[in-house]
């Protein structure tokens, strides 16, 4: 299975450092998957040899994304998220950002997608101390969950 929680996955993330692999990070809440997320993850997998997926929880959607959300609950989104290829490892985290996760494991690349800029990724100030980095993906103008929710509300 490759849905982890902290102190498993933080087990596996420091073995594999030792041997060598590279660790890239990336995370989201992966509420209605679409081609911008797909294209986001295998960009970031692009960047080292093992993906580690941050999946905000159904609280945390709802805190950041509002009440009506998410539309798929957490265990779910986290299965579909693990199913994809080039996904390693797939976290749930309830607080909302990703920081503690970063800072536990210590990655040695973070990506976002081309809607952030790379002063505004949490945890990029704290990677790069140590050498590591941050990638912005690029963005797929006109896709996104909003988008996708608001399609689907317009053509009912």
């Amino acid at each position: 299975m490759k849905i982890k929680n902290l102190s498993e996955l933080k087990n596996i993330i420091s073995k594999l450092k030792k041997e060598g692999k590279k660790i890239v990070f990336t995370n989201g809440c992966f509420d209605i998957l679409h081609i911008g997320h797909i294209r986001c993850l295998k960009e970031a997998k692009k960047h080292g040899d093992i993906l580690v997926v941050g999946l905000n929880s159904d609280s945390s959607v709802r805190r950041l994304k509002g009440e009506n959300r998410p539309y798929i609950e957490e265990k779910e989104r986290a299965e579909i998220i693990s199913s994809l290829e080039m996904v390693d490892y797939v976290i749930i985290f309830d607080e909302d950002t990703p920081l503690k996760i970063i800072k536990e494991l210590k990655p040695d690349v973070i990506v976002k997608g081309g809607d952030y800029k790379e002063k505004d990724v949490v945890g990029g100030d704290f990677v790069k101390r140590y050498g590591g980095k941050v990638v912005i993906a690029p963005l797929v103008k006109g896709r996104s969950t909003s988008l996708l929710v608001e399609k689907i509300k317009k053509n009912g």
